[in-house]
């Protein structure tokens, strides 16, 4: 591995590890959210980061957004959805 592959898999891992904190956040703070509008808007908003966050990875090794991988991303709202619902 060249010094650029270990920098770009460094950065894309980085990226991805502090995105998928704040979606968590995201979730996190509608499970505790009192209102049922609140509640749903944060689940989206998880979703629509971790969408984000798996796109930055992917961005950052030069592949297509478009794959497979992509709907990973928004599993931090569909589990927070779950959780606060269930």
């Amino acid at each position: 591995m060249s010094i650029t592959q270990v920098q770009q898999w460094v950065l894309s891992v980085l990226a991805f590890t502090v995105i998928e904190h704040f979606a968590a956040g995201l979730a996190i703070a509608a499970i505790f959210s009192d209102e049922k509008d609140a509640q749903v808007g944060l689940n989206v908003l998880a979703g629509i980061t971790g969408v984000v966050a798996v796109g930055a990875f992917r961005a950052i090794h030069g592949k297509s957004l478009l794959s497979a991988w992509m709907l990973l991303g928004p599993l931090p709202g569909v589990i927070g959805a779950w959780l606060t619902f269930r």
